[in-house]
Order: C-alpha cells, then sequence, then structure tokens
C-alpha cells in the first residue's frame, strides 16, 4: 500500500489535483471570513463575534465541498478509465478495489489536512481581530471533526461514483446538486436533513439563527457519526467487490 500511495500522490501533481486542494482551502477560508466578518452579527466584543466565524465556517463548506470533492474524486479516479489504468494496476497485483483505497487514504490525507487548516485559520482571525469573548473550544473542534467526517464520506462516495460510472459529469453533477442539497439542508426540519449525505453539513453546525437570534448549537455528533459508519462500511464492501471483478 505503500508504493501504491507514493504514485496517488504523483499522479495527483500531474493531474493538478493539488491545485483543486489548495483552491478548496483558500475559497473555504474567504468564505467563512466573508460570511462571518461582514453581518452586523459580528461584534468583537460579545460571544457572537465567534458564532458568525462558527457560521461562516459551515456556510463556506457546504458551498464549495460538495463540488469540489466531486471534481477531486473524479479527476484522479478519471485517470484509470482514460489510460486503461485498471488493467495496468492490476498486472502489478494491484487489485482496483485495493488501487480506490489508496486514492482514498491519499486524498483523505490532503482533505484532512485542508479541513483542519481552514480551521484554524479562521480561529486564528478571530483572535487577530481580537475577540473579547473567550474561544469556544468544544463547539469549534466539534464542527471540525463533523465537517471532517462528512467531508471524508462524501469523498468515499465519490470515488466509488468514479470507479463505477466512466462518464464523470455524472459525479460532478451530482456534486452540483449537493451544493445546493447542503444549502437548503439549512432550512428544512431535522429529519429531512437526514436523507442525503450534504444534508450532514447542516447537521454539523455549531450555531445558528433561533428565533431570529444567533444562538450557539451543539452539532449532532451521533448523526454525523453514524453517516461515517455507513459510509465507511459501504466503500469497504465496494473495495472488497470491486477487487474480485475483472478488469
Amino acid at each position: 500500500m505503500g508504493r501504491a500511495l507514493v504514485n496517488e500522490f504523483a499522479k495527483m501533481r500531474h493531474l493538478h489535483v493539488l491545485l483543486l486542494v489548495a483552491v478548496l482551502f483558500v475559497v473555504v477560508v474567504v468564505i467563512g471570513l466573508y460570511a462571518g466578518v461582514l453581518t452586523p452579527d459580528f461584534d468583537v466584543s460579545t460571544e457572537s463575534a465567534w458564532n458568525t466565524l462558527l457560521l461562516g465556517m459551515g456556510s463556506g463548506v457546504s458551498l464549495v465541498s460538495p463540488l469540489l470533492l466531486a471534481v477531486i474524486a473524479s479527476r484522479l479516479v478519471d485517470a484509470e478509465h482514460q489510460g486503461g489504468g485498471w488493467l495496468m494496476s492490476a498486472t502489478s497485483a494491484l487489485a482496483p478495489g485495493r488501487l480506490c483505497r489508496a486514492k482514498f487514504l491519499a486524498l483523505g490525507i490532503l482533505i484532512t489536512g485542508v479541513t483542519v487548516g481552514s480551521s484554524l485559520v479562521l480561529a486564528a482571525a478571530g483572535f487577530a481581530f481580537g475577540i473579547a469573548a473567550p474561544w469556544p473550544a468544544d463547539r469549534w473542534i466539534g464542527l471540525t471533526l463533523c465537517i471532517l467526517v462528512v467531508n471524508l464520506a462524501l469523498l468515499a462516495l465519490h470515488i466509488v461514483l468514479a470507479a463505477r460510472v466512466e462518464n464523470q459529469l455524472v459525479g460532478i453533477g451530482i456534486g452540483l446538486l449537493g451544493v445546493v442539497l447542503a444549502m437548503f439542508s439549512t432550512a428544512v426540519p431535522v429529519w429531512l436533513a437526514h436523507l442525503t449525505p450534504w444534508g450532514y453539513y447542516a447537521l454539523s453546525t455549531a450555531a445558528g439563527y433561533v428565533d431570529g437570534e444567533l444562538a450557539p448549537l451543539t452539532p449532532s455528533y451521533l448523526s454525523v457519526a453514524g453517516l461515517g459508519l455507513v459510509a465507511a462500511v459501504v466503500f469497504a464492501l465496494f473495495a472488497r467487490s470491486f477487487d474480485r471483478q475483472e478488469v
């Protein structure tokens, strides 16, 4: 697996996947700052300032991640379809399912870095602005972990989809639909947000408007953990069946 992992990082550089990952990081931070700071509720003398940044981070991720995760996964997997990579890897004793695991691990490392890194930058921005209220470490870390789980679950979904469907426009189209669903999930009942993986971004939120007032919220940890478990099982079953498939 170590050699396969190194090969995936080499492919990323050739396919400009690293650039896409960098774009994901920058856009999430920019939207997070824009949505968090340029709002009437941002007041550095009160706790609401941290809540606006938490809300901004959630908004940035919901707007960008569904589509860019689809594009990133599609870009890396499509190389195997276009260049006969599945067969070449199989002849090197690297089964298709194992190759998908390597892709998920390689991309997962980068997505973890982007998720944690963007969270740290937004937290640092809050301190730089001089927010007087104590940093809500529990909700900030909770939101970051929940976003990470949802990001990795969607990454696994799109790797499976890109491996099964050669037309990569399908996966990208679903990612675009995911943006819409992620945004609408903030305005629907909680039970409805549970019905799609993109709705779990809304379930991860650590701040939101309650009766017109910005208030702290507790992320739905159990729901997000459930999504992560389901995604892990589905990906493991897919990879196992893909290992047995002739290429």
